[in-house]
């Protein structure tokens, strides 16, 4: 990797990425059923019905994947806690789970590894999406006791707190797309479920400045609207992705407001007084943090709302199909500094790529992972050096893990895992980042 740690500001926090439901293994430790385990139980859904019940057993190798951590010379990890690990029926404590947390928390400090908590990345308690989940109006309430029950807990010893990874995903692909558990395709749900999403955010912000909590902030996800050709029809196609996938959240908490070309469809089926609800949802952040991983061409399609379709790219491909494309990192750094976060910390809380990585010789050699890092990271340098107040860099992610709707199949991982053995192998990516953190 051409770049060294001294290429960027004093301070700068360079960091490793997961999930709970990911890697720890949910059928250990007292987790409850999710919606994610029926979801994946459902045929057609995932690929080969995997689930997430053994994942990468992190719940038991935790220590073992900290230890290479510390090796590769990180400075933080980004983790995510599980509701129902923490609350099995989504309302009641379960002691054997936060007493996990508890442990990896500290695991994490003897190894100088600052803890960068998210409290929900997609996995809620079967009990609470049977009564809505998303949809339902009693959900910030729900996740506001979760808040205080797991930061209760572990809150004092947090580098830093975000409530919910990628509200696009618990919204819009979960609920109008039905990529992701709940699997609904329903208009009136997705527009519920993205205002109570920023609702639960913001409800969770106040539980955890109430517990005296600092450090919070938020995560978003970002793809780069590009429109197919220069038409006003594929502008305002673009425009529209670019107003539900990367505005409609930061509009919401910094604005006040939703975007207008949104609302066109929205505005039918959000729950009534919803505009009342930005008092909560406009909490201040000490921080906002994007994760980004390519961009979409979009052209039109009058057939159907929204209104396009997306359109294939030329550029370079990882294992997902996504395009690789380093200056729309830049341009969302600089575009999110100027119009909404003017000089908050920004960070790039997931960027990183699958790759078809397989083991030779006891070598996983992943130069293709090695150059779309270094890429990303110049990015990042171009957007500091012409302003954006950019903090620190988590790739996605640590380890080879469940990748949700397609099972064990794409590799995002640092660590190469046997998911036979469970045996864990350090890619060729791992040992060039540890160089240039060293450096």
């Amino acid at each position: 990797m051409d770049f060294n740690r001294s290429d960027f500001p004093e301070g700068f926090t360079f960091g490793a990425a997961t999930s709970a439901y990911q890697i720890e293994g949910h059928g250990t430790g007292g987790a409850g059923s999710t919606h994610w385990d029926t979801f994946a139980a459902t045929p057609g859904n995932v690929v080969r019905q995997e689930h997430g019940q053994l994942a990468c057993d992190h719940y038991n190798r935790y220590e073992e994947d900290f230890d290479l951590m510390q090796a590769a010379g990180f400075d933080a990890y980004r983790f995510s806690t599980s509701w129902a690990r923490v609350m099995p029926d989504g309302r009641t404590p379960n002691p054997e789970g936060l007493d996990f947390y508890d442990r990896l928390v500290d695991a994490m400090l003897e190894r100088g590894l600052a803890p960068y908590a998210t409290l929900y990345h997609w996995e809620l308690p079967s009990p609470l999406a049977d009564e809505g989940g998303w949809r339902s109006p009693d959900m910030h309430n729900w996740f506001g006791d979760y808040t205080a029950c797991i930061m209760g807990r572990i809150g004092d010893r947090m580098a830093a707190v975000a409530p919910i990874n990628e509200p696009w995903c618990v919204g819009w692909l979960s609920h109008f797309l039905g990529h992701h558990a709940p699997g609904l395709r329903d208009i009136r749900a997705t527009a519920r479920a993205m205002h109570h999403v920023l609702k639960a955010h913001g409800t969770a912000i106040q539980t955890m400045r109430g517990l005296g909590l600092k450090n919070l902030g938020g995560v978003f996800n970002f793809e780069w609207a590009e429109p197919v050709d220069d038409s006003d029809a594929a502008r305002r196609a673009a425009d529209l992705y670019d107003g539900y996938y990367n505005r409609f959240f930061l509009d919401g908490i910094y604005k006040g407001r939703y975007p207008d070309a949104v609302m066109e469809g929205f505005a039918p089926h959000l729950p009534d007084g919803w505009q009342d609800d930005f008092a909560i949802i406009q909490q201040p952040l000490d921080w906002v943090g994007l994760n980004y991983y390519t961009r979409k061409i979009i052209a039109p399609n009058a057939d159907a709302w929204p209104g396009h379709e997306e359109a294939p790219g030329p550029l370079p491909k990882t294992q997902m199909g996504w395009e690789i494309y380093p200056d729309g990192l830049y341009k969302f750094l600089t575009r999110t500094a100027q119009e909404y976060t003017g000089d908050t910390p920004l960070f790039i809380t997931e960027n990183g790529m699958a790759n078809a990585d397989v083991i030779r010789n006891g070598i996983v050699d992943d130069p293709e992972r090695a150059a779309y890092v270094g890429a990303h990271l110049a990015a990042v340098q171009r957007a500091i050096g012409d302003g954006a107040p950019v903090a620190g860099y988590f790739l996605w992610s640590l380890l080879d893990n469940y990748e949700w709707a397609l099972g064990y199949e794409k590799r995002f991982g640092l660590i190469h895992v046997d998911f036979d053995t469970l045996k864990r192998t350090p890619k060729a990516s791992y040992h060039a980042l540890t160089a240039a953190l060293a450096r």
